[in-house]
C-alpha cells in the first residue's frame, strides 16, 4: 500500500481478526486493533484503540487517521452499517469477510453512492465465503461476454466452528438466494443434493446446496444465467453439531488441520472449472482481505463505491499472490 498509514482490524482479538493482524504485520504494514473489548494476551504488538459499534464518536476516533478498516467482527448482520458509515465519515476503505448474503448485498445496495462521493470502496465478502469463489469465476469467465450458468462447490475435511460462527448461524435467519433466469430468487425447498467429483484427497462427496455471501458478489458483476451453490454434507453435519469444537492450532501459523477444496464450474457443451485447493478457511481469509486492501491503496488504482474482490484487477493475478504460500489454485 503506497502509504504509511495503518489498517484498523475491528474485531481484532476473535480468531480471524487474529490472522489479520499477523497477516498485516508479515508485510510489513502497519496495524491498529480496535474492539469492543480489547485483552492484549495473545495479540501481537501493535496499537490498540478501544471502540464500540453504537458509540459513534470513539469509532470515528479509532478510524482517525488509517487508511482501510477490515471488518472481522461477526454477525456483519450487525456491525458492518455502523462501521461502513463510520468509514465514510473517517474517508478510509471498508472491507469485511462476511458469508450473510443479506449483509453483502445490503453493504452493495445501500453504500455504492455515498461510497463514490466520499471516494472510498467499501468491499464485503473479501474472504473465503464470497470473496474466493468469486475471484475463481471471475478469472474462470475473463473475456467471455456470454451469460454463463454456474456451479459452486465447496468440500471441506471438517468444519470446526468459531463462537462467530455459531452466533452468526443463530442470528442470520434470512431466505438464501441463488441464480435463475439472471435474477436473484430465494433458494428452492427441499434443497438440492448432489454427489461432486472433487480431485483427491476428497474425491466423490455428496453435497448439499447452500449459497453464502458468492452468490450476491458474484451476481453483482459477472454475466450470469444460473448459480447454484453447494458444500459437503459432512461440513454440516458438523457446522450443526453443537458438540463439535472450536478450531485449534496445528501450526506456527496458527491454522487448523481443515483442508479444503472449492472449485467453481461453468457448464456448457465443454464445461470449464476453476479450483483452489488450501488449509484453513478462517486462517486463507486473512491474506484474502489484506491483498484486497493493498489493491484498494495501490497508487493510481483510483477504486470507489461498492465492490467486490472480482473488480479489483486481474482476478487470476489475486490468486497468484496468494499462491502457493496459502493455496493452490488452476483454471482447466
Amino acid at each position: 500500500m503506497q502509504t504509511a498509514r495503518p489498517i484498523v482490524v475491528y474485531g481484532a482479538t476473535g480468531h480471524t481478526g487474529r490472522f489479520v493482524l499477523r497477516e498485516l504485520l508479515r508485510r510489513g504494514l502497519p496495524a491498529v486493533a480496535v474492539g469492543r473489548r480489547l485483552a492484549s494476551d495473545g495479540l501481537p504488538p501493535v496499537a490498540q484503540r478501544q471502540a464500540a459499534l453504537d458509540d459513534p464518536e470513539a469509532l470515528q476516533r479509532a478510524l482517525a487517521g488509517c487508511a482501510a478498516v477490515i471488518n472481522c467482527a461477526g454477525p456483519f448482520l450487525d456491525t458492518a452499517r455502523p462501521l461502513v458509515e463510520a468509514a465514510l465519515r473517517a474517508g478510509c476503505h471498508y472491507l469485511d469477510v462476511t458469508a450473510e448474503q443479506l449483509s453483502a448485498q445490503a453493504v452493495l445496495d445501500e453504500f455504492d453512492a455515498p461510497a463514490r462521493a466520499a471516494g472510498i470502496a467499501v468491499v464485503p465478502a473479501a474472504g473465503f465465503y464470497g470473496g474466493l469463489a468469486d475471484l475463481l469465476a471471475s478469472a474462470l469467465l475473463a473475456g467471455d461476454g456470454a451469460a454463463a450458468d454456474l456451479r459452486v462447490g465447496v468440500a471441506l475435511s471438517h468444519w470446526w466452528p468459531t463462537t462467530g460462527t455459531r452466533v452468526t448461524g443463530v442470528r442470520n435467519q434470512a431466505p438464501r438466494l441463488v441464480m435463475e433466469g439472471g435474477r436473484l430468487v430465494p433458494l428452492a425447498q427441499p434443497a438440492q443434493t448432489a454427489t461432486w467429483p472433487f480431485d483427491e484427497p476428497f474425491g466423490a462427496q455428496p453435497m448439499v446446496e447452500l449459497p453464502f455471501s458468492e452468490v450476491v458478489t458474484m451476481a453483482r458483476h459477472l454475466p450470469l444465467r444460473s448459480l447454484h451453490s453447494f458444500i459437503g454434507a459432512r461440513a454440516l453435519q458438523d457446522i450443526r453439531d453443537p458438540a463439535t469444537p472450536a478450531p485449534t492450532a496445528v501450526d506456527e501459523q496458527g491454522r487448523s488441520a481443515q483442508r479444503f477444496a472449492m472449485e467453481v464450474i461453468a457448464d456448457g457443451p465443454r464445461p470449464r472449472r476453476a479450483w483452489a485447493t488450501g488449509q484453513d478457511i478462517y486462517a486463507v481469509s486473512a491474506p484474502m482481505v489484506v491483498e484486497a486492501a493493498l489493491r484498494l491503496g495501490s497508487a493510481g488504482a483510483g477504486h470507489r463505491g461498492a465492490l467486490v474482490l472480482g473488480q479489483l484487477g486481474d482476478a487470476r493475478g489475486f490468486l497468484g499472490a496468494l499462491a502457493p504460500r496459502h493455496l493452490a489454485f488452476g483454471i482447466d
